[in-house]
């Protein structure tokens, strides 16, 4: 067993559910749902690295998002979330944070499934605002309540398509929540050895 034992993430179900080299895991949700405070402690847990592509994404174009955004427009940020994307393809395992409308575009969803697991942080649009309000952050996508509102609602049937769903409340610790990827993740894998199972000894 792994830290607060849990079930590990190399060797039995939960391995082999993984594959044989990993799978990355890619967090989903909207702004403030939690995925950057989330995805370091599950890649310790997890013995990976932790990639955050907003911050990638800064560090390459030299300027914040909110920046890049506003001097080339959002299409030319999502390009470059869509290049790493592929890059992570070719890269080790790793628990990835990609930005909250990552998944709007379809390919950009292929490249996540071909990858690996998708998790979504399903935190309520109330919380995300409060959150957002609280941070201080320049967000060109959320300049208001009105507008984060209803991109939240457009983007809410695709986080809906993860693989494994994660309800974010309020006061939840990154600890607690990454504790809960990591065994709705063992519960998968068990149930996907037993699917096997049965389909093999159908055949």
């Amino acid at each position: 067993m792994s830290e607060r034992g849990l079930p590990p993430t190399s060797g039995g179900p939960t391995g082999e559910w993984l594959g044989p080299s990993g799978r990355s895991i890619y967090l989903l949700g909207f702004m403030a749902a939690g995925k950057s405070s989330v995805g370091p402690v599950l890649a310790r847990l997890m013995s990976r690295r932790f990639l955050d592509l907003d911050q990638e994404i800064e560090g390459r174009a030299g300027c914040s998002i909110a920046s890049l955004i506003e001097r080339d427009g959002e299409p030319a940020f999502r390009d470059l979330e869509t290049n790493l994307l592929r890059e992570t393809l070719t890269e080790e395992p790793r628990v990835i944070a990609p930005g909250g409308g990552a998944i709007l575009r379809a390919e950009n969803r292929q490249l996540m499934e071909l990858g690996g697991i998708t998790v979504w942080l399903d935190a309520p649009f109330e919380l995300c605002w409060q959150r957002i309000q609280q941070d201080g952050a320049n967000r060109p996508l959320a300049r208001d309540e009105a507008m984060a509102r209803q991109r939240y609602v457009d983007r809410l049937p695709l986080y809906q398509q993860a693989t494994i769903r994660i309800a974010v409340e309020t006061g939840a610790s990154p600890e607690s929540i990454a504790a809960a990827i990591l065994e709705a993740i063992g519960h998968r894998a068990v149930a996907a050895g037993v699917e096997e199972r049965e389909a093999s000894t159908n055949e």
